[in-house]
């Protein structure tokens, strides 16, 4: 653990191919990044998976919003993990919380037994915990294999020094991977300040506009906030810019 890696942060086929051709050493296969991402769909999946040799592990998140799921939720939930399982995912990338801010254990280990032998990567859940320290332990006898955090911020650099902090405290147990806000300027920042040697980014620039020439003023389809008429996919130039720098950071943790 500890090696340096790269994660693209992917919600359709075409980031997919973008950053595995820029050098991504896995991805996170999501939907709906534009909220945080949810629960790929199987088409989606097996799109990725025939055409892409990097490892896949696939977000499991049934909804936007907070980590506080019902039964019905963590049934959807477990049901998700064991088709991805069948499919031939590498990893599933899962979260659940308690009332309190502690991670709900009792519903993460029924996650866990279904996932088999896929790597688990505890997500941003852990960033709404109330304690971070508390969370790496419970998450180390889980058996998570990474922690994707932002360092209870919002972005990985504001955060950096709860993220030094887990950073330490995990050492080496599992891997601490930097997420939210990474790009090529905040890498080597993180590393030399932090430690961290793994990344989670969407490598992305900005918006690329719709191929739409009629475009109907005055109707939303979703978030008002949001254009319908411009796409958000991995910048390949972008992304292996990442790539370069991560795996040029050098080896384990002294």
């Amino acid at each position: 653990m500890n090696e340096p890696l790269i994660e693209g942060c992917v919600d359709s086929w075409a980031s997919a191919m973008a950053a595995a051709r820029a050098g991504a050493d896995r991805l996170e296969l999501c939907a709906n990044l534009s909220i945080g991402g949810t629960t790929p769909s199987p088409a989606l999946f097996r799109q990725v998976r025939r055409d892409c040799a990097a490892r896949i592990n696939v977000l499991i998140r049934p909804r936007f919003g907070d980590f506080l799921y019902s039964e019905a939720e963590a049934e959807e939930m477990r049901e998700e993990i064991r088709m991805f399982r069948d499919l031939g995912a590498d990893g599933v990338v899962i979260g659940a919380l308690r009332p309190d801010g502690t991670l709900d254990m009792e519903s993460m280990k029924r996650l866990i037994d279904c996932a088999g032998t896929m790597e688990i990567t505890l997500h941003r859940a852990f960033d709404m915990t109330r304690d971070p320290g508390e969370a790496l332990e419970d998450a180390v006898r889980l058996g998570c294999r990474t922690i994707l955090t932002s360092g209870q911020a919002e972005s990985a650099l504001a955060g950096r020094e709860v993220l030094r902090a887990v950073f330490r405290q995990a050492a080496g147990r599992l891997d601490i991977m930097a997420g939210s806000g990474v790009r090529k300027e905040q890498i080597r920042t993180l590393y030399d300040t932090v430690g961290i040697r793994v990344f989670h980014t969407t490598g992305r620039k900005g918006p690329l506009d719709s191929g739409m020439v009629y475009r109907k003023p005055g109707v939303s389809m979703g978030l008002p906030s949001l254009s319908e008429y411009e796409l958000w996919q991995t910048d390949e130039a972008e992304f292996r810019e990442c790539a370069r720098i991560v795996h040029g950071l050098g080896g384990a943790a002294e």
